[in-house]
């Protein structure tokens, strides 16, 4: 099959021992995002199969209807909100997708708490430039670490504010309230959360029912000392809210990993306050996760190119083809 995988920026793909499974197919890699339908759908136009990296490119029906050849789309994670699922079962176009570890994203929540915690990007820049102590950071033990949604994320990032000794409280659905219980955790409802933790970190999926429901009545409810953390999507909060609230001072920190356009393009005002630690969506951009997002996305390319696919979401595009 005639295979294209776009947005590699590191040029990571074709390192992976995963990557080996693909080799009698035609795999074309592209580096770069590109957002222009026109140009995409020259990349694409002979693809029979798309690999894609989580989010990074939409797929339109107005570019679908650009892509006579392709059949397959693999598509690395279980988020395919950036692909018009409809479009692709009317023109025959087999959607996969696979399961993601959640170790990375909770590791690097975790990297951002302490790197906004302790000034550790600020300080590090300092000694670069031959500089030296500038600030003075804030102890984690002993403070509130809030944890808004407790899926598979969330859970292991509570963990490890108990091993630093933090009190943990977890706001959440119903179902995964009893989880936390379980796990020993203290509920909270939304208001209590936002107004009492030091450390409010984001672990909601993006949805209809979760778009924009971090509100800026929420973020102004926030302790001026508390730190907002979002390794989870940009939508959660509504749009511009987290900015506002940061040059207002509550909350008077935060770190993100996620951003309304990526990559941020240069009017996105977070990465130029200095009151925030911003990182380009590491959450899940480890080598042990791309092995496992890529394993799985490259072995169901070889399932459909035999004949037996694997992963499909929209079986019914087999009764229209």
């Amino acid at each position: 099959m005639k295979v294209v995988v776009p947005d590699d920026y590191q040029g990571a793909v074709a390192t992976l021992s995963c990557f080996a499974r693909v080799a009698e197919h035609d795999v074309a890699i592209y580096r770069d995002t590109v957002k222009d339908v026109d140009v995409l759908a020259e990349r694409f136009r002979d693809a029979e199969a798309l690999v894609l990296i989580r989010e990074r490119t939409r797929v339109t029906r107005d570019l679908l209807e650009r892509l006579p050849a392709l059949r397959l789309i693999a598509q690395t994670g279980r988020g395919i909100a950036h692909l018009d699922l409809g479009a692709c079962t009317e023109r025959g176009v087999a959607v996969c997708t696979g399961d993601g570890s959640p170790v990375a994203p909770a590791e690097l929540t975790w990297g951002l708490i302490l790197a906004a915690a302790r000034q550790i990007p600020r300080e590090a820049t300092a000694v670069r430039t031959g500089g030296w102590q500038t600030t003075l950071g804030s102890d984690l033990s002993g403070k509130t670490l809030g944890i808004y949604g407790y899926g598979s994320i969330g859970a292991i990032v509570a963990g490890y504010g108990r091993a630093f000794g933090m009190v943990v409280l977890v706001a959440s659905r119903e179902g995964s309230l009893d989880r936390a219980a379980k796990d020993g955790f203290e509920a909270a409802d939304r208001a209590d959360l936002f107004r009492e933790a030091d450390i409010l970190s984001l672990h909601l999926k993006l949805n209809d029912e979760t778009r924009g429901i971090v509100t800026a009545a929420d973020l102004a409810a926030m302790k001026p000392s508390a730190l907002l953390v979002n390794t989870a999507r940009s939508g959660l909060i509504a749009p511009g809210a987290l900015a506002e609230a940061l040059r207002r001072g509550r909350p008077g920190l935060a770190a993100v990993d996620v951003f309304d356009e990526e990559p941020v393009p240069p009017g996105d005002p977070l990465p130029k306050l200095e009151n925030v630690v911003c990182t380009p969506h590491l959450g899940y951009v480890t080598r042990e996760s791309y092995e496992l997002y890529f394993g799985q996305a490259f072995d169901q390319v070889i399932a459909f190119a035999a004949g037996t696919p694997t992963g499909v979401v929209n079986r019914e595009v087999f009764d229209i083809c």
